[in-house]
């Protein structure tokens, strides 16, 4: 049975975790905005000395070969930046994903340990229906993993085809340049 004192640890538990959880989220989002800044602080900078580099060029071959040393970096740079950007995602939601398990095993075991105390103290004849509670704990235990599994395999597939998505999209900057 729950006593007041375990239902009160319990509930100081969750919320230590949700604060912890929160915390984690706004360590990615703080991450993000600070990337941000520094992209577009950067980027103005490069914009204004390109513009300025024009500006003063002498004829239209010397723009157009600005223009086009001007390209190729540009979506370098944006492929390095969307990268970081991915892994600040990733990094976060990783984390995220960990203490969320860590508190679904948590749960697990707490429940585990409240169905032996209630078939310790249930009356003759009820081990079957607490056999009944364990085996749906396990196959919810089994689907909670199963689900993660198949998480894992999709971040990995998405974090390969953004892999190269990003390498094509260099590659044709480099080759469209060349072609100029």
């Amino acid at each position: 049975m729950l006593t007041v004192e375990q239902a009160m640890a319990s509930q100081k538990a969750n919320f230590e975790t949700l604060l912890g959880l929160t915390y984690k989220a706004f360590e990615g989002v703080e991450k993000m905005v600070e990337l941000n800044l520094t992209a577009s602080k950067a980027a103005l900078t490069e914009i204004g000395d390109h513009a300025k580099a024009v500006m003063s060029a002498k004829d239209a071959q010397e723009v157009m070969a600005l223009q086009s040393g001007f390209v190729q970096p540009l979506s370098e740079k944006t492929a390095a930046y969307s990268r970081h950007l991915y892994d600040i995602a990733t990094g976060s939601s990783a984390e995220l994903v960990k203490a969320i398990e860590e508190q679904a095993a948590d749960t697990q075991k707490s429940v585990m340990g409240l169905i032996d105390n209630a078939s310790k103290n249930a009356p003759a004849g009820s081990e079957a229906a607490v056999a009944v509670m364990k085996s749906a704990v396990a196959a919810a235990n089994n689907a909670i993993e199963s689900v993660q599994k198949a998480v894992k395999q999709a971040s990995e597939v998405a974090e390969s085809n953004f892999n190269a998505v990003s390498a094509n999209a260099v590659s044709a900057a480099k080759t469209a340049t060349k072609k100029r």
